[in-house]
């Protein structure tokens, strides 16, 4: 397959947006041209994650089984009371670990792709799609490995697979596309400003203890109404509900949150194409 190639490239003062049909065009054959760099640097990114490192791809399983481990011991102590969730509580709480695990990856890697190949961007013009593609490919490829530790609990308590299973990938598709939103929206304004990075990584530790990851839906108060209205709620439960349940309590919020987070990844690829080569030419100067 061949090397991106060297072009020169023009700036022109007339918006992109003047001509939506062929900004949309372009978008599209960009996208579709950059598979091949995308695996390419997917490749490289994961080997260097975990060629120097004893463990290797243990990595991938041990932030979300030792979060699991100690929030069981807490809630087995009564250091903290959680209510019963209707499954047994390592499950309840693996499952929920593995899932938001995955939408801050999702979140992350836009902006770690684009950051960690700036001087690739100031030397070489290609279509910047295959940073976003390749960033995707890394988040679903280390949720496929955390999977193996959902069917290690599984198995451990003997439950079995329901019919639903299948929208619950679905519903994993619905929960990366949604990470991927908010991290291609900041992207342009976090490869400007390093406390973008910085910002995210303490959000996220405040969001996680606002979305329902290791307690059930609260029913009052005002942390049930933060809870309620929280964008990730109704698709983590779904999920969730949807692996061991079979069923989905947050139905219409999973809609709704799909439908959002489609329109604006959309939007957020555009600004994203339209920034890039703006921020290029800062990096370059």
């Amino acid at each position: 397959m061949g090397q991106p190639t060297l072009k020169k490239t023009f700036y022109s003062p007339e918006s992109q947006l003047r001509q939506p049909s062929i900004l949309i065009r372009e978008m599209l054959s960009d996208l579709f041209a950059s598979r091949g760099l995308a695996w390419r640097l997917f490749v490289r990114n994961i080997s260097a994650q975990y060629r120097q490192s004893i463990l290797g791809y243990l990595w991938a399983f041990l932030p979300p089984l030792f979060s699991m481990a100690i929030w069981v011991l807490l809630n087995s102590q009564k250091i903290i009371n959680i209510d019963d969730p209707g499954m047994p509580y390592p499950l309840f709480v693996l499952t929920g670990t593995v899932l938001w695990q995955t939408f801050v990856d999702a979140i992350n890697s836009p902006l770690k792709l684009v950051t960690e190949s700036k001087e690739m961007l100031a030397k070489i013009n290609f279509p910047r799609e295959a940073l976003i593609l390749a960033g995707l490919l890394e988040v679903i490829f280390n949720f496929f490995i955390r999977i193996l530790l959902l069917v290690a609990i599984f198995v451990w308590y003997r439950t079995p697979v329901t019919g639903t299973a299948g929208l619950a990938f679905l519903g994993v598709l619905v929960l990366i596309v949604l990470g991927l939103m908010i991290g291609i929206l900041l992207t342009p304004l976090g490869v400007l400003y390093n406390d973008v990075g910085r910002t995210i990584a303490i959000f996220t530790q405040f969001w996680f203890f606002l979305t329902p990851v290791i307690y059930p839906m609260p029913k009052e108060g005002i942390v049930a109404l933060i809870v309620q209205y929280n964008p990730v709620t109704p698709v983590l439960v779904s999920v969730r509900e949807w692996l061991i349940l079979g069923s989905s309590s947050q139905l219409m919020g999973f809609c709704v949150v799909s439908f959002v987070s489609v329109g604006f990844l959309l939007l957020g690829w555009v600004l994203y194409r339209i920034a890039m080569p703006h921020l290029i030419a800062r990096i370059s100067a």
